[in-house]
């Protein structure tokens, strides 16, 4: 993925796009909000990030495995949605511009870190995951049992672990998709893909959780 700040559908909305294209998404609610933010409307961004801190924090969270990374990466993403506001444009729902903007200061994060980890040869432990995700896949997975009902502890790790399997694409796709409820086509904006590459990440991550949730079963 190229840089954030070269990315064809970065902060400052420079995809050209015609006045139907900006119609769809003038129904998104929030889209309205930054729209109002880009009119001198401080009241709107306070929803806007009301509405969206703890999802950013809890998608970094479980990209990075650093709680405290994930605070000051949601900080920044609200600090470059506040720094583009005048040259806001409608050209996709605001959540798909949100977290494209999120996905590319991960990806950064997590490039830097791999660099510094090069040059220090220390390695490091990812850290623990939110509980939201794991909450939502351990209902779902409640059969993952090895002979005897895991307490919620365990389950916990066990997710952890699971998810820890997947490579950062996989990971990112499966929580926007899982947890955030985008559709394919709306992933596939947020991290530059192709739908068609969307639906093979999504299912590479099902059959990699799969594989390592099979015991548990």
């Amino acid at each position: 993925m190229a840089p954030f700040e070269t990315n064809h559908f970065s902060e400052t909305n420079r995809v050209a796009t015609t006045a139907s294209d900006h119609s769809i998404y003038l129904r998104d609610p929030d889209v309205q909000r930054m729209l109002r933010v880009k009119d001198g409307d401080e009241g709107a961004f306070a929803e806007l990030v009301d509405a969206y801190q703890e999802r950013l924090v809890g998608v970094f969270s479980h990209l990075l495995g650093d709680p405290a990374a994930a605070e000051d990466l949601a900080q920044d993403v609200f600090l470059r949605v506040y720094r583009a506001r005048q040259r806001y444009e409608p050209t996709a729902k605001f959540g798909t511009w949100l977290f494209h903007i999120a996905n590319n200061l991960a990806v950064n994060r997590r490039l830097a870190v791999a660099r510094r980890k090069e040059i220090s040869l220390v390695g490091s432990e990812s850290g623990p995951l939110g509980p939201r995700p794991e909450e939502q896949l351990a209902t779902e997975k409640s059969a993952f049992m090895p002979g005897r009902q895991l307490d919620k502890s365990e389950m916990r790790q066990v997710i952890q672990q699971a998810l820890e399997t997947l490579n950062d694409r996989q990971r990112m796709a499966l929580l926007l998709n899982k947890f955030e409820h985008m559709s394919y086509q709306d992933i596939a904006a947020t991290m530059d893909l192709s739908v068609q590459a969307v639906k093979s990440l999504l299912t590479r991550a099902r059959e990699n959780l799969r594989e390592y949730l099979e015991p548990y079963l």
